[in-house]
Order: structure tokens, then C-alpha cells, then sequence
């Protein structure tokens, strides 16, 4: 015999799934470890301080 198969149980798996599987490519596409986060952000201050420092008043 065959088991009783809940549509909406079925439904909902299959969303989480889907949805998992999106999330997995958004943490590929965007995600950046912290020490990437802090080498950027430092660079960008050091080339605002740069900029800065040639300013003539």
C-alpha cells in the first residue's frame, strides 16, 4: 500500500527547500567574510586620509 501523501505538507517542503536553495546562492553572491569587510573598509580609509592629505586650502 501506498503512503497517504498531505498536499500541504508537500507544498510547504518543497518551499523551504526552494527557499534554502536561493538563500545558499545569496550567501555565494553577497556574502563576505569579516576580515574582506575590515581589508575594504580599511582601504577606503586610507585612501580617504589620502585625499584628504593633498587637499589645498
Amino acid at each position: 500500500m501506498n503512503k497517504i501523501l498531505s498536499f500541504s505538507k508537500a507544498r510547504k517542503s518543497k518551499a523551504r527547500t526552494d527557499q534554502e536553495k536561493h538563500a545558499k546562492e545569496n550567501r555565494i553572491k553577497f556574502g563576505r567574510s569579516k576580515a574582506e569587510k575590515q581589508l575594504s573598509k580599511a582601504k577606503a580609509k586610507k585612501l580617504s586620509k589620502k585625499i584628504d592629505d593633498h587637499k589645498i586650502d
